[in-house]
């Protein structure tokens, strides 16, 4: 068993962009090297989406987007790197990641031993006021207007002043400086690249789009059917994909940097590298951009997991797997049995070859939306049978994504005279459930109409384009999804709403 972690997540990374995974549309030159080093899974699913549950998947093992939206650690769980702090196994975080340090994820990093912290990504409130000397960074498709992001630009004077390039320089320098000087520990390299804005310097800001003139477009609209209505031109909708495919490449550059500083320590012979993402980034595909209200197309949910294993040679693996999976992957390595209820299942044996797979399905979803179920053949999407409700949430944290920037004015609701105590699936520790009728005003990820179930079988249709809902094969595929979400104790709001009960 390795003694030693390092994972590396890079924010919204597109598996069908990478070369590892068949890509020819941008250079990622250092990821596909890794992988020819790694065992490369090849049915790897979000689980939790967006930013915030996806770390929570990572860290504390437990799918909560059938529970609440966006939001910290609750008081009935534990981070990983709590029960490794009890062990004395060090833990370092270094990221870019502004979501990590503003209200709703506010206290994932507390529990690392060290954490380092590269400011000026997105909406980090780094800079109080903009560089005179600078005129901004370009500004596209952003229906507000105070962004922190503009008032930080200026400060980044060349390559190695963007954040990404800093945090990886950071990963690089804590692996040379410190790794040496731990038997055991854990890396968590939470990188924010290539997320949106999709700005970068020369030569990659045009790279994969030389002939466009003026300003870079590096914020995606979040949209369905955009240029059927007219959101973006096909031209622009070009130019956004060329500058998510700059950013992609330059971050790849500065991830080599990291993997030589591997290759300098000889960490390859005791320490286990996880390369993972969150969810990836509409792009165009099926018209969609961002990560708009909308049922998790392949683009968006079908996601890149590579590790790379002491003494195990690289290969392929066609298990189905998801990101509560690495959490369990991670307490296994370090002997770790939590005290709260988690839903993953380890990856040891499948990267040893014990055995072929762990699980039959998987489910994944973003709160107040559609629930999907994957297993080896199709994806069922699942959305509401009538108004989408009932619907519950459960916190003892009261937060969510912050949106005071993007959306001025909005509040999110917090519990009223309906709310209630309850218990959460493994815990004896009371906890507020709220519940929303129709009419509510719902948090920001539960809104957007829906257009109905969705049945894809993915081996005869990879590009899901034929919907196979209202078949007799639905019905067996519903009832699967029923008997998923008993296993993990689902509320009942949501067999509910689902029309599943």
């Amino acid at each position: 068993m390795p003694r030693r972690v390092i994972v590396v997540l890079l924010d919204s990374l597109n598996r069908h962009m990478l070369g590892a995974y068949g890509g020819r549309e941008f250079a990622t030159p250092h990821l596909d090297a890794f992988a020819r080093r790694a065992v490369k899974f090849e049915k790897h699913y979000a689980g939790s989406l967006p930013c915030i549950p996806a770390r929570h998947d990572l860290l504390c093992g437990a799918l909560d987007f059938l529970w609440k939206p966006w939001g910290s650690i609750e008081l009935w769980e534990h981070a990983l790197t709590t029960y490794l702090r009890r062990q004395s196994i060090v833990t370092m975080l270094i990221s870019d990641h502004p979501h990590l340090f503003a209200s709703g994820g506010e206290n994932y990093h507390t529990d690392f031993y060290a954490w380092e912290y590269e400011r000026g990504h997105e909406n980090d409130p780094w800079k109080t006021r903009p560089d005179p000397s600078w005129i901004g960074a370009p500004t596209s498709f952003r229906a507000y207007a105070d962004w922190g992001y503009d008032r930080s630009r200026g400060y980044f004077r060349g390559e190695e002043d963007f954040p990404g390039p800093r945090t990886m320089a950071a990963a690089a320098r804590w692996i040379d400086d410190h790794a040496a000087h731990h038997d055991r520990f854990l890396l968590f390299v939470d990188e924010f690249d290539p997320h949106e804005p999709f700005d970068t310097p020369e030569p990659y800001a045009s790279m994969y789009d030389e002939t466009w003139e003026g300003a870079h477009l590096i914020w995606p609209p979040y949209a369905v059917a955009a240029l059927k209505r007219g959101v973006l031109t096909e031209r622009q909708g070009r130019q956004v994909r060329a500058s998510y495919g700059g950013k992609l490449t330059m971050i790849d550059r500065w991830f080599g940097n990291v993997i030589a500083a591997i290759d300098r320590q000889a960490l390859w012979d005791d320490t286990a590298v996880i390369v993972c993402t969150d969810h990836g980034h509409y792009l165009g595909e099926k018209d969609t951009w961002g990560k708009p209200p909308s049922p998790v197309y392949e683009p968006l949910g079908h996601i890149p997991l590579m590790i790379a294993w002491p003494g195990v040679a690289p290969g392929t693996s066609a298990a189905l797997t998801t990101n509560v999976d690495i959490f369990a992957t991670l307490a296994d390595i370090f002997s770790i049995t939590p005290e709260h209820r988690t839903h993953g299942r380890s990856l040891v044996p499948v990267v040893t070859g014990a055995q072929p797979g762990v699980r039959d399905y998987a489910l994944s979803g973003i709160w107040g939306r559609e629930v999907h179920l994957i297993d080896d053949t199709h994806k069922y999407v699942r959305a509401p049978e009538g108004p989408n409700a009932p619907l519950s949430m459960w916190s003892n944290r009261w937060s969510s994504l912050a949106l005071h920037h993007a959306v001025p004015g909005y509040r999110f609701p917090v519990p009223d005279d309906r709310a209630t105590l309850d218990r959460m699936p493994g815990s004896r520790i009371p906890v507020i459930r709220q519940p929303f009728r129709e009419g509510d005003l719902l948090p920001y990820w539960a809104a957007g109409r829906f257009t109905g179930n969705y049945l894809f079988n993915l081996r005869n249709d990879p590009g899901e384009d034929e919907n196979l809902a209202s078949s007799r094969a639905e019905r067996d595929v519903a009832d699967k999804m029923r008997t998923a979400m008993q296993e993990v104790d689902a509320p009942g709001d949501q067999f509910e709403r689902l029309g599943l009960a």
